[in-house]
This record gives C-alpha cells, sequence and structure tokens, in this order.
C-alpha cells in the first residue's frame, strides 16, 4: 500500500472447501488445583435455610444478569464475570467451527437503509497461529495481549458480489490487558488507520480467490474486555478490483459516503457479520457457564 502516513506505534517492540467440524490443535509457543469439598455432617437451623435461600436467590440473579449482559453485549469486564471471562478463552479448542462460524449467516436489517443480508461461508481458514495474519503494524499493535489462536473464515452474500474475512484472535491476555489494549485502540484511533487493516483469507478456487491486500474495501475490528477475543472483519468485492482508499466500517455506513465500496455497502458487510460473530460468540460462552439447576 506504499509508504505509510502515519508514524511507527509508539510504546512496541518489532514483532518478531470447509470441513463441518473443526478440532483445532494446540496453541503455538508464544511467548490447578481443585478444592476438595467436606460433607457437612451437623443439624441444619431454619434461619440458616432461609439465609441460604436468599443467597441462592441472590446468586441466580447475578448469574442471569451477567448472561443477560453478554447477549446484549454489554461490557462485563473487571468485577462482573472472570468465569466467563474463562470460559471464552477456550472456546477455541472445544466448539466445533460450525458454532462459531455458521455455515449461512442471516443479517435481519444488516444491510444498507435496514436491508436484510445472508452470508454464506465458502472456506474456513487451515489450523495456523497469527504469524503471517496480519500486516506488520497491526501485529505489532496487537502484541500486547499475544496470541494464543487465530480462527478464521471466509463468507459470500446473496448476490455472490461481495467476500468478508471475519476472524476471531484468541489472546493470552487477562481482563486488565483486554481493557488496557482496548482504551488505547480508542484513544489512539487505532483501528481507523488504513495501515492496520486485518488480512483477508483468500481460499483457491472459491469465490474469494482474488481477495488480496488491495482488494481491501472496509473493516472493522472490536477488541472485547469481557473476553480475552479481538474480533475483526474485513470486506472486498468478489471480482477482485482494487480498492485504492479502504473505509473503516463506520465511515463507510454513513449515508454521505460516496466511495465504490460505500455505496455498495462493503462497510455493512464488514460490521453486520462481525457483529453477528460476537453474539454467536458469547451465547456460545453463556451456554458453557450455565449451570443445571
Amino acid at each position: 500500500m506504499g509508504a505509510s502516513p502515519y508514524p511507527p506505534l509508539p510504546g512496541q517492540a518489532a514483532p518478531g472447501a470447509a470441513r463441518p467440524y473443526v478440532s483445532f490443535a494446540e496453541p503455538e509457543p508464544y511467548g490447578g488445583a481443585t478444592a476438595r469439598v467436606r460433607p457437612f455432617r451437623g443439624r441444619i437451623r431454619p434461619g440458616a435455610v432461609t439465609a441460604a435461600t436468599c443467597v441462592v436467590l441472590g446468586l441466580g440473579l447475578i448469574g442471569g444478569a451477567v448472561t443477560g449482559s453478554w447477549l446484549a453485549g454489554e461490557p462485563t469486564d473487571g468485577p462482573g464475570s472472570p468465569g466467563a471471562f474463562t470460559a471464552a478463552g477456550q472456546l477455541w479448542h472445544s466448539v466445533p467451527v460450525d458454532q462459531l462460524f455458521p455455515p449461512t449467516v442471516s443479517g435481519d436489517g444488516a444491510g444498507p437503509g435496514g436491508s436484510d443480508r445472508t452470508w454464506t461461508r465458502i472456506a474456513v481458514a487451515p489450523d495456523t497461529g497469527c504469524k503471517d495474519a496480519f500486516d506488520p503494524l497491526l501485529r505489532q499493535a496487537l502484541a500486547p495481549v499475544g496470541c494464543l489462536r487465530l480462527l478464521r473464515a471466509t463468507y459470500v452474500d446473496a448476490t455472490r458480489s461481495h467476500v468478508t474475512t471475519v476472524g476471531l484472535l484468541f489472546t493470552k491476555a487477562d481482563a486488565a490487558g483486554m481493557t488496557s489494549l482496548k482504551n488505547r485502540f480508542r484513544k489512539e484511533g487505532l483501528e481507523r488507520r488504513t495501515d492496520l487493516l486485518p488480512l483477508p483469507y483468500a481460499a483457491e478456487g472459491t469465490d474469494a480467490e482474488g481477495f488480496g491486500k488491495a482488494q481491501r474495501a472496509s473493516w472493522t475490528l472490536s477488541v472485547l474486555t469481557d473476553a480475552p477475543v479481538v474480533v475483526y472483519a474485513v470486506s472486498g468485492f468478489a471480482d477482485g478490483r482494487t480498492v485504492a482508499a479502504p473505509l473503516p466500517a463506520a465511515e463507510a455506513m454513513k449515508p454521505d459516503s460516496t466511495t465504490a465500496a460505500a455505496q455498495a455497502g462493503l462497510g455493512h458487510e464488514a460490521q453486520g457479520l462481525a457483529d453477528r460473530v460476537e453474539r454467536g460468540l458469547r451465547k456460545t460462552v453463556s451456554s458453557s457457564t450455565e449451570k443445571p439447576s
């Protein structure tokens, strides 16, 4: 894309057709004991039963609130739900690919003017790490949270004219590390920099085989704070045309945006698909942390 118009990132060191079910391997190198509960053998007073019932009801309300926050996409970082945070970080090796990247994704109201969208998965990336998955500066910006595993899939829209790669970067960071990275992206506007675009996954023999660096038209990237995950999507034209000036999805979705990518709705493609994959991730975490009543 030529010389970057942006200054180097401060404070960073230089970074050193799909199956229906995929089991991902152990993570590449990048960089408790269970307590036994003794049975209680004494008598339980009625007052203690009442107190215990109140505690159980209270915990149930708290658990319901946490699950609701996850499904609604509200932050639950900090003291909110450490169990859900931990569970989310383990999904990459324990959940079928069809659950994280469904074969078909419905986007009701996700298109321009509230039009509906439908995306069909055409490729799932092989089980690899993060080494060649990002442009160098983006890899450098994400380095503080580390790379545990990167999962990617590419979709095509119903007209087969747009292609979008969506990714889930599972990091090695704790909640504080994810919050710090999110704050930095927001304060420095890193999610809007055109030298920090995610790379597409172009699978041979599919509508996305010509989807390379020069074809990236719009993108979105979200650093979660209630899970050790970075969610992103990047979209382009399926005919392989180059795009001289890619736009962040938020800019491309503005009604007054006149670029070809914006007019084609590629900002909506990236944002809509990323949002729905993120929702699916949250739903999966909520299901994995629910306990039988």
